[in-house]
């Protein structure tokens, strides 16, 4: 960051500060609503159901994001998005229904979308090629400790049930208001016939040039949600205590929010495709090794955390590797996409996860997991050779 100036610096920043409340507000906000319904004894299949709100509103407004962002700015879609986050939240206490809530999460999947595609596309719009790589690691590393904070939030809901939503709400209208301390600004304007075309043509524009940046965030959205939603079944159907499982995943996390930024560097030095390719080998290894342990309890923490230390970049890495091979003027299409096929990991994840818990298949659900990023390291493999 040292070819910032000052007025970039600052807007980095706030939009680092930004984003880490957001993920602060999604990682409470999932546990929360699991736990309030579990007590309420709404079943498992449904409480899993619910949480896709996030990921479909996501998808629905995806295809609608680029145009205002084109027109009106940065700004203003962050504005939005926020204030749909954080009337969302506030709006939970007052009425408990579980097609209620369902359209909260929507709306909130929604806002968060506009924030992280507008405040991505910003960050990646103004960063200098040698720093692109550290910048997208710190993006991503305050999402991660904002999100890794939000579940202590949790037990509030002891005191009062609304609590947390209330406390999630005002911490988001804090940090969104920070925005108003900066100057809009606009993407770059499109020029030239084949980019100058709808959406569509963009699209596949941009998935023509980058669609090998796009399997990191793909991939990540397939971990988070699966470990997050349907390993814990498994571990627990397995014989696995509640308190390891949570530690299994609090691991995972760690290594994740460690490596961030080294990898991001590293990235920058050796170039997006090496460094890729070393997270998921290394994350497919991590969690081959972990399915033929899953007696030991330490042994399956190591692995845990060298999987976090491996994949726990891969959606950040994923940004900065689209940021290099899609022209400036189509910055804002990549990111979408990015968010796009991160929503589509996230939806694939428990998906695929729920038929193989279904079918009661024999061997490790940690197995799947390792042949999923091994078939991402080989199809990467193939990209890169064929590039």
């Amino acid at each position: 960051m040292g070819t910032f100036t000052a007025i970039e610096k600052r807007r980095f920043w706030i939009l680092v500060i930004i984003v880490s409340i957001s993920g602060f507000s999604q990682g409470m906000l999932l546990p929360l609503i699991s736990v309030i319904f579990e007590r309420d004894g709404v079943s498992s299949a449904l409480n899993g159901l619910n949480a896709t709100g996030l990921y479909i509103g996501t998808l629905l407004i995806s295809p609608f994001m680029e145009a205002p962002l084109r027109r009106f700015g940065y700004k203003p879609i962050i504005v939005t998005g926020g204030i749909f986050v954080f009337l969302s939240l506030l709006l939970f206490p007052l009425w408990k229904s579980i097609v209620f809530w369902f359209i909260l999460r929507l709306l909130i999947g929604i806002g968060d979308h506009a924030l992280h595609f507008a405040t991505q596309t910003w960050i990646t719009s103004f960063s200098p090629q040698q720093g692109l790589g550290r910048n997208i690691a710190i993006y991503g590393l305050s999402f991660g400790l904002g999100f890794a904070v939000g579940p202590l939030f949790v037990p509030l809901v002891n005191v009062f049930e609304g609590l947390p939503f209330i406390v999630s709400g005002f911490l988001c209208l804090f940090a969104w208001s920070l925005v108003f301390l900066l100057k809009n600004d606009f993407p770059n304007v499109i020029s030239g016939n084949t980019i100058a075309g709808g959406l569509i043509v963009r699209f596949k524009g941009t998935i023509a040039v980058a669609w090998l940046a796009f399997l990191g965030p793909f991939g990540y959205g397939f971990l988070e949600s699966s470990l997050n939603a349907i390993y814990p079944i498994y571990a627990i159907r397995s014989g696995i205590g509640v308190t390891s499982v949570s530690l299994f995943l609090a691991t995972f996390s760690a290594g994740g929010i460690i490596s961030q930024l080294p990898l991001g560097m590293l990235s920058d030095r050796m170039g997006r495709r090496p460094v890729l390719l070393l997270a998921l080998g290394g994350g497919a290894l991590a969690f081959f090794v972990a399915s033929h342990v899953e007696t030991s309890t330490i042994a399956v923490i190591c692995a845990f955390f060298t999987a976090g230390l491996f994949v726990g970049s891969i959606y950040s890495l994923g940004i900065s590797y689209m940021s290099d091979l899609t022209p400036k003027a189509l910055l804002p299409t990549g990111n979408l996409l990015c968010g796009i096929f991160f929503s589509l990991g996230s939806l694939m994840g428990p998906f695929l996860g729920g038929l193989f818990l279904e079918f009661d298949a024999s061997f490790s659900y940690l197995l799947l997991i390792s042949l999923f990023l091994a078939t991402l390291f080989v199809v990467s493999m193939i990209g890169t050779r064929k590039k």
